[in-house]
């Protein structure tokens, strides 16, 4: 049954124009009117409804599922791909494929937005010296003998700074010294006077640090006075539905003119809320965080200053600037002190961004004489090598399988995702985030089981799953879960549905394996072309740093199995964790740090691996896993 009927063709007296028709999205019962002919991907999108995404609704990643209510009308080739039959009869369909062409009511299912994340990570002492600084003044009251201006009242107090002072300051002056009687707190950042508050508020003085990821954005409210944190949350990037990689954000810009403003919207939605719920957690007044500090990649630091990252998807990948100017936290749409300063990481190039910047700060990589290896795995894998004479940089294409994207029965590192998989010859046993029934298959889970599955021959080193009869032998226990979907050979990690029914299982496709040996191949050729830049072999690197969320909970030895990683002791690789928020919070804590950052600038070599006419050929060599 439709809610209604949609608009009615113009009368011959009447301007024709474009049929629209009317949407209600539940839960919420959001009513939307649209053109005729857009799909439920695109309405949903324009008008702020989430609909879980990784390709930008492109048709490829196949995760924007939502249930029809009224007369779905026919599914798309890539809908019976993706749903069975009593879905495709229910009314579920993909919203990137399914067009608005009547009135309909469109159920989404809840959009996860709490993946799981990394917030803290491997860090080093500093020295507390924020930019931030209050002091307490009592100041004598002007007379007829004692003419000078508040401004040089308040500035003669603070002789010891050479300091400015913001308009805004000046507006309001006047009045809050003679509201306190002359009693107040001066705030300071850097060398500008930006607020001069009633009383003695010098104990209160707070910072914000964000780790601002394509995918997990991590906020952590710091305590300026005593350098420890208060409060800690992760959300998802409110960015999403655009796409689960920089590319595909680089290329909606591209597409249309508006997106980018629609990006920089949703960027700054993401940092105001996440900065609200940190604060009403660590019982801070937002007025009371004076700066805040941004480590994000070159495409998302453009894309929250409105930008254009254009030029950052094509060759020769050129960046608007390096060093990002002086900006108020406001500029950035997150409500703190309304003249709150706001750090943001200097890139390196347009593939090794801020984010990088601050993890190499926080590990320590320049002031090390061990020869270390950083590796930021992600759908953009950044590789570092070096120690505190020199340091070598290159990103690497990964592809988005280790965020569950282009995996069939992937999704985030959220509950229901499968996360640890253990398989022996004769059982194989799960660990699900959240303890509940599993839902789906995170790019950890998505290591590990390759990594069984190779190790107990399987798969074999090319990366084919090995004859039936060969799998009974090898693994009698799991050979009942190596079977067709289709003509698709596919291996079932967990049963649900009726016995035997693979469709409505979580099982891993030969295809799942192929996107895995892409993003190991393209990691293990970055990391072997900076060895030999450098002159050295495998065993010279004496530790592995894994960095950001997904190097938290990938398990060292397995990265080592599949190559992903050098072949050297497994103590020797290390979870280094949410670095690039590490390196966020001590920029907010040191100044001596925050010049720190800025001098790797100068510190490290950038090696383009796209340029390079031996790259695919050391690729396709790295596509096979260790025998």
């Amino acid at each position: 049954m439709t809610i209604g009927e949609a608009s009615a063709p113009p009368s011959d007296n009447m301007p024709a124009g474009p049929v629209r028709v009317d949407l209600v999205f539940e839960p919420g019962g959001k009513r939307v009117r649209v053109p005729q002919g857009v799909t439920l991907f695109d309405a949903a999108s324009w008008n702020g409804i989430a609909i879980d995404s990784t390709c930008g609704g492109h048709g490829t990643c196949r995760k924007c599922r939502v249930r029809v209510l009224d007369a779905p009308g026919p599914p798309s080739a890539l809908d019976a791909r993706a749903f069975t039959p009593a879905e495709l009869a229910d009314g579920w369909r993909l919203a990137c494929r399914a067009q608005a062409t009547t009135d309909a009511r469109v159920d989404v299912p809840p959009l996860v937005t709490r993946p799981k994340a990394a917030t803290v990570g491997v860090g080093r002492q500093v020295i507390l010296r924020p930019a931030v600084q209050k002091r307490y003044l009592e100041l004598a009251e002007p007379t007829l003998r004692d003419q000078i201006t508040d401004a040089e009242r308040v500035l003669a107090a603070l002789d010891d700074l050479e300091l400015r002072i913001d308009l805004d300051v000046l507006r309001t002056l006047g009045r809050v010294l003679r509201a306190a009687d002359y009693k107040v707190t001066a705030v300071v950042v850097d060398d500008v006077l930006i607020g001069v508050e009633p009383g003695d508020t010098s104990a209160r003085r707070y910072g914000i640090a964000f780790d601002l990821g394509t995918t997990t954005v991590v906020a952590t409210l710091l305590d300026l006075a005593t350098g420890t944190p208060v409060a800690v949350e992760s959300v998802l990037n409110a960015q999403q539905p655009f796409g689960a990689d920089v590319i595909s954000r680089i290329s909606a810009t591209m597409l249309d003119p508006a997106a980018l403003d629609r990006l920089r919207a949703l960027a700054a939605e993401t940092l105001a809320g996440l900065a609200a719920e940190v604060c009403a957690h660590g019982e801070v007044e937002p007025h009371e965080v004076y700066e805040v500090a941004l480590a994000g990649n070159a495409t998302m630091t453009h894309l929250v200053l409105g930008i254009d990252p254009e030029p950052l998807g094509m060759a020769p990948f050129i960046m608007a600037t390096r060093l990002f100017p002086e900006v108020l936290a406001a500029d950035l749409g997150i409500g703190v002190h309304p003249r709150a300063r706001a750090v943001v990481f200097p890139a390196f190039g347009a593939y090794v961004g801020g984010d990088i910047t601050a993890g190499l700060l926080a590990s320590g990589m320049d002031r090390d004489a061990r020869i270390r290896l950083f590796v930021d795995i992600g759908t953009n894998c950044e590789i570092v090598l070096g120690n505190r004479e020199w340091l070598l940089a290159t990103a690497a294409p990964a592809g988005p399988a280790f965020e569950g994207a282009a995996i069939r029965c992937g999704m985030r590192a959220a509950d229901g995702a499968i996360e640890v998989v253990t398989m022996t010859p004769d059982a194989l046993e799960l660990k699900v985030i959240g303890d509940t029934e599993p839902a789906g298959l995170c790019g950890s889970g998505l290591v590990d089981a390759v990594t069984g599955l190779v190790r107990l021959g399987l798969l074999d080193p090319s990366g084919r799953f090995v004859p039936e009869p060969d799998a009974v032998a090898l693994a009698p226990g799991l050979a009942g879960r190596l079977t067709r979907l289709g003509e698709e050979r596919v291996f079932v990690l967990h049963w649900l549905g009726p016995p035997g029914d693979v469709a409505q299982s979580i099982y891993l496709t030969q295809r799942d394996v192929r996107e895995l040996q892409f993003a190991k191949a393209a990691i293990a050729t970055g990391w072997r072309i900076l060895l030999e830049e450098a002159g050295l072999a495998v065993t010279d690197i004496q530790q592995v740093l894994l960095a950001g969320s997904f190097g938290s909970y990938l398990s060292p030895a397995n990265a080592i199995r599949l190559g992903l990683v050098p072949e050297i002791g497994v103590l020797r690789v290390v979870s280094a964790g949410n670095v690039a928020g590490e390196g966020a919070k001590m920029a907010l804590l040191s100044l001596r740090e925050r010049a720190a950052g800025l001098a790797l600038l100068e510190e490290v070599r950038y090696v383009e691996l796209s340029d390079r006419p031996d790259f695919n050929d050391r690729f396709v060599a790295q596509l096979s896993f260790p025998g």
